[in-house]
Formats: structure tokens, C-alpha cells, sequence
């Protein structure tokens, strides 16, 4: 099994890795090299369907109508489920425009569907400019943000966007889990931490240790949380 420390963009071995500080990476460079070097299929975080994250969005009381924001979503098989199960107000997120075209290219017809925003979630530009949002959707983001300030952005945007009776599905690494991804550090997190950050505006609803395995075969511990915003 690989180190829980190591770099995991598809493999052992892949070569496009390196360790680096939050001051020395330049985020959408990266994540563009990313999208373009490698074969989606093979990307660490890849998955052929969002079953846990679909099963957290079964239980929110949606319409079909409601603005759903999935933030980072590079390319996501879960916007073509969400397509699939006849929501038609998704706004699709990225810093990296390559992996946000990869999307779109993979759904074809059916992205005029998709409102395409690719922005950076510690400096937001786009995304400021959205309304509110029914469900924001976030798969192994946050947990890049290392930085106080960063996750400070972030949270405030969360809450600046995030609709009363709205509900937020954070999915980051947990205690136990990795430490670096794709050559990045990460934060880890734990459903306490989340809802300390996200404060008393929102209720808990559900939680729960999932274990992710890669294309690769090797595993990763993430943390799923569900919550919905009461005040």
C-alpha cells in the first residue's frame, strides 16, 4: 500500500508530484498540468459514480429547480448523475478550466445545462457574483486549504451563498487519512472540526468515516458530512 504521506495522482510513480509549500504552488497551474498529463480514469480521486455523496443528497429535500454548486469539481462523474436524475440548475466550479472542459466535452448536448465557473475559492471573482445556492457540494477541496486565511475565504463564501434551509455536503480527509494529495499538503479534518468552522447557523445532519479506493487499489479515509443551514 502506498504512504498515507506520498503522492497519489494516479499512482506510486506518478511523476508530475513534487512536495511543495502552500506559498510555492501556483494552484491552477497545477491543476491544469494535471487535467492535460493525465487520463482522467486514472486520477487518484476519481470515481465511476459519487455513491456516497448521492446517498447524502437523497436525503435533503431538493426541487428539481434548486441551484446546486458543486465547488471543485474538476471532472466529476457526479454532474452527469445529477443530469441523469433531472436537476437542471447546476453551476459547475473549478480553478482548473482544462479539468472543467474535460467535463464538458465527457457530457456534451447536455452542458448547456451546466452554468461553467471557473474561479479560485480563496479568491473569489465568479463565484461572488452567484445568488444563493440550494446544496453546495464539496469532494476533497477544502482540505487543500492549509492556510487560516484560505479556509477563512472559504467559509465566508460558503456562508454568503448558502441559502436558509439550504444544505452543504463536505467530504474531506480525515484524522487517519493522508496527509499530501497530488503532491499538495492537505488539512484533515473530522465532523467537530467542520462544525466549528461552519458555526451555529447550521445543523448536523448526518455524518459518517468512508474509505475511498483509488483507481490505483490503494485506499483513502475521508470524512462525509451533511449539513443544512437553520438561521
Amino acid at each position: 500500500m502506498m504512504p498515507k504521506d506520498s503522492c497519489d495522482i494516479t499512482s506510486k510513480n506518478a511523476d508530475c508530484c513534487s512536495s511543495a509549500t502552500h506559498n510555492e504552488v501556483d494552484y491552477k497551474n497545477h491543476w491544469n498540468t494535471v487535467y492535460t498529463k493525465y487520463e482522467v480514469s486514472k486520477l487518484g480521486w476519481y470515481e465511476t459514480e459519487s455513491s456516497p455523496i448521492l446517498e447524502l443528497i437523497s436525503n435533503c429535500e431538493l426541487k428539481k429547480n434548486d441551484p446546486i454548486l458543486f465547488v471543485g469539481a474538476g471532472s466529476t462523474t457526479l454532474i452527469d448523475s445529477l443530469i441523469a436524475d433531472d436537476f437542471t440548475n447546476l453551476i459547475a466550479n473549478d480553478i482548473s478550466k482544462e479539468g472543467l472542459e474535460t467535463l464538458k466535452k465527457r457530457i456534451g448536448k447536455q452542458s448547456n445545462l451546466v452554468e461553467w465557473l471557473v474561479d479560485d475559492l480563496t479568491q473569489p471573482q465568479e463565484l461572488n457574483k452567484i445568488a444563493s445556492v440550494k446544496l453546495w457540494i464539496d469532494r476533497a477541496v477544502l482540505h487543500f486549504f492549509t492556510e487560516a486565511e484560505d479556509q477563512e475565504t472559504y467559509f465566508n463564501l460558503l456562508q454568503s451563498k448558502m441559502a436558509l434551509n439550504g444544505y452543504v455536503i463536505l467530504a474531506e480527509f480525515n484524522l487517519s487519512g493522508a496527509t499530501k494529495c497530488s503532491g499538495l499538503p492537505v488539512k484533515r479534518y473530522d465532523v467537530n472540526i467542520l462544525a466549528d468552522k461552519l458555526g451555529n447557523n447550521f445543523q448536523l445532519l448526518n455524518a459518517f468515516d468512508y474509505v475511498y479506493t483509488m483507481p490505483s487499489g490503494d485506499k483513502r479515509n475521508y470524512v462525509y458530512t451533511l449539513f443544512k443551514r437553520i438561521k
